[in-house]
């Protein structure tokens, strides 16, 4: 294709998955423009797959010879100039995470399950106060506070710094008034710093001060400003795909007829409705990016070195390839036992046991706790999150109904 020729990703879209239909239609790799960015886009199940493995694609910005071109301040510029390990590769990649490992372990992830459920029972019971018979949006006032204060809780936020961190943070999660920008993602970082050196005369029983413990030990197997990194790529990365997670599966539930009645039944586990989930509407649209390191063929396509591309994990998600004619329904008795919407390989999502344990949690406690629920608005005319990397709806409105006694 020629640049005029090229897919244009729009981020405002009204209908991703119908944009993705054409891009899987179009090929494998497809080349795309994105936020003024030119790149190839993996748009297959298999394609993906391969991409988010293969040894001669890395995430390590050096090797993108036309990453001065990039606009600054898009949501491209700020994943790939990002220090932490969500960039780096091989030994640097392994040093980087190592240290989290024991923080996302499942005996410490089943030790939050408690506190993850006394959060959501506490929620519930706010979404019973409410006045009956009127709206709620749901993303603002359930989907996004339980990850959001779990996050909180596992890392080590002060509660002095709580309210101002939420409000900066509604805007990344795109709840509330605020509109995400760079200089409000700027205040963030400026914020988490702040609480970051706190911590340091501070510490107690979460990430931070394990962090700063195994620094301190270590001899710095982590540099001060890799450690600053991480904790804020934790921070904001930790809750925001979830928030997108549990908006998807309740917007999936209202939607698709009959699916309900398998979990109420106990057909089916709320565990596979957040596998289905993940796979039929991922919380990630496009994510980038990897670097050919060398040229490379991969499907027919050869890709010259220092080409970018770009993962996309909506619409791997809907490949007929992979999961037949009916890979646009939403249907728990035919969930699949692979998805790639935490990726694969040696980035493969470090919180996906977190993620799945809180979807899961909040919405048995949210469908048994208001049977009756119903949409308050026609679910596919919800307006989208206008990102490139996010994949849900700005509100979820619902009616609740009376709660169950």
């Amino acid at each position: 294709m020629t640049d005029d020729s090229r897919f244009i990703l729009d981020p405002a879209t009204r209908d991703l998955h119908t944009d993705n239909d054409k891009l899987r239609a179009a090929g494998p790799l497809v080349p795309v423009t994105a936020e003024g960015v030119t790149a190839w886009a993996a748009t297959r199940y298999a394609t993906l797959l391969t991409v988010l493995t293969h040894p001669e694609l890395s995430r390590e910005l050096r090797h993108w010879p036309d990453r001065h071109t990039m606009p600054p301040g898009t949501a491209i510029d700020r994943i790939v100039t990002d220090t932490s390990m969500l960039n780096a590769e091989g030994e640097t990649h392994r040093r980087l995470r190592m240290p989290l490992s024991a923080a996302f372990s499942p005996r410490r992830l089943e030790r939050l399950r408690p506190r993850i459920e006394t959060l959501t029972d506490r929620l519930i019971d706010h979404l019973a106060e409410l006045p009956p018979g009127q709206p709620v949006d749901l993303r603002l006032e359930f989907a996004y506070p339980l990850p959001r204060e779990v996050i909180s809780e596992l890392i080590g936020i002060p509660a002095a710094h709580q309210d101002e961190l939420h409000r900066l943070t509604d805007a990344v999660a795109q709840v509330g008034g605020l509109e995400d920008s760079p200089e409000l993602r700027k205040q963030l970082r400026e914020l988490l710093d702040q609480v970051i050196e706190e911590r340091r005369s501070t510490p107690g029983e979460d990430l931070i001060s394990d962090l700063f413990k195994l620094h301190e030990k270590d001899g710095g197997r982590l540099s001060e400003d890799e450690l600053f990194a991480t904790i804020e790529l934790l921070f904001i990365a930790g809750h925001v795909t979830t928030v997108n997670l549990i908006t998807n599966g309740i917007r999936a539930l209202l939607q698709a007829p009959g699916q309900l009645d398998l979990l109420r039944s106990g057909t089916c586990p709320y565990s596979t409705a957040v596998e289905e989930t993940l796979r039929w509407d991922s919380p990630i649209a496009y994510f980038p990016m990897r670097y050919a390191v060398n040229d490379v063929e991969i499907d027919g396509i050869t890709l010259r070195t220092g080409e970018p591309v770009l993962a996309c994990f909506a619409s791997a998600g809907r490949d007929p390839d992979q999961y037949g004619e009916n890979a646009d329904r939403f249907d728990l008795t035919n969930a699949p036992a692979h998805h790639l919407a935490f990726g694969h390989g040696p980035h493969f999502c470090l919180g996906a046991p977190l993620a799945r344990m809180e979807g899961e949690i909040a919405l048995k406690a949210l469908f048994t706790a208001f049977p009756d629920m119903t949409s308050a608005a026609p679910l596919e005319e919800l307006p989208p999150l206008d990102t490139l990397l996010g994949n849900s709806t700005r509100t979820m409105p619902v009616l609740l109904g009376p709660r169950a006694r």
